[in-house]
């Protein structure tokens, strides 16, 4: 071995070229899981008057602003109060404009001295009362128009509409959904085994494989509440495809780590339909494993034909 060192460096040879004894190389353990394509935020539009859906605008599908309005509700008793109220606001003009006749004669035989202060001061009380009323009934009919302006059924955010549970004439009862409204974006929502919730973190990278091919993601938020013995988990995957809410997605979860062997692609050679790494010991039989990146360079785990101090034959780049 002297000699060799000796020879490499007359020769002017990298000492970085000589292969090392190999030695386990801790390696991310992967799970896989069905995450699934989520809104945000699903709001439901939900109905404040009770009454029949005369009005449907929107449709499953269909993009809406915030404050856009939906759906209109009618409830045809508004109507008749309606009707009631100005038939009271009638009557008490008409009461009105009598007891201030009536004060007006009051206040000109007061100055004749034919009736008394006291007199006077009811009837002014009665024009008070009069007008008093005529307001309150004013402000009645500005509750009944309120309750018949709440029959519009409003976007309660900006976003895709993802249901419409009801049809036009339905009838319809306050606080009913009348559609569902998802916005603030999309992202991926995971259910994983209660089993792997210590090795999740909040910035994780997680790999998904959807329609559009591989991407990264992160793992934004892990939800402490466990359900049904899962933990739910939100990842923010950049450019994420929207055409489909709740479509399931493959991911790639980090739940630990392990101990692999790990040599250059390479180095395994095929031949007869097994492979084959070259060693200081001689050619060995390997069952290679996955396949992993470090520093740029594609390494593969070898699985079974190898062990650690054992060295490749050759510098291997």
């Amino acid at each position: 071995m002297r000699v060799y060192l000796i020879a490499v460096l007359a020769l002017g040879l990298p000492l970085a070229g000589m292969a090392e004894p190999l030695s386990p190389v801790r390696v991310a353990e992967w799970k896989s899981v069905y995450g699934r394509i989520e809104a945000r935020d699903r709001l439901p539009a939900r109905a404040r008057l009770g009454g029949t859906l005369v009005e449907l605008a929107v449709s499953e599908g269909e993009t809406v602003e915030a404050g856009q309005v939906l759906g209109r509700i009618v409830d045809e008793k508004l109507a008749l109060q309606l009707q009631a109220v100005d038939a009271q606001a009638v009557s008490l003009q008409a009461q009105l404009a009598n007891a201030q006749t009536e004060l007006t004669r009051g206040e000109d035989l007061l100055k004749r001295g034919v009736t008394t202060v006291q007199r006077l001061d009811a009837l002014r009380t009665q024009v008070d009362v009069l007008q008093g009323q005529i307001e309150a009934v004013a402000a009645q009919r500005q509750v009944v128009e309120q309750q018949a302006a709440e029959g519009a059924v409003l976007a309660p955010s900006a976003g895709l509409v993802l249901d419409v549970p009801l049809a036009k004439g339905a009838v319809v009862m306050p606080g009913e959904a009348v559609a569902v409204i998802g916005g603030g974006g999309t992202f991926l929502r995971l259910a994983v085994p209660e089993r792997h919730a210590a090795a999740l973190k909040e910035g994780d990278s997680i790999q998904i494989e959807g329609p559009e091919g591989q991407a990264e993601g992160k793992l934004a938020r892990v939800y402490p509440l466990i359900e049904n013995g899962r933990v739910i988990a939100d990842v923010v995957v950049p450019g994420l495809s929207t055409r489909f809410v709740d479509a399931r997605v493959l991911v790639r979860l980090p739940v630990g780590e392990r101990s692999v062997l790990l040599v250059p692609e390479a180095a395994i050679t095929s031949r007869h339909g097994l492979d084959f790494v070259e060693t200081t010991a001689g050619t060995r039989a390997v069952v290679p494993g996955e396949r992993h990146e470090v520093d740029g360079k594609v390494m593969v785990e070898v699985i079974s034909g190898l062990e650690a101090g054992d060295t490749l034959a050759g510098a291997q780049e």
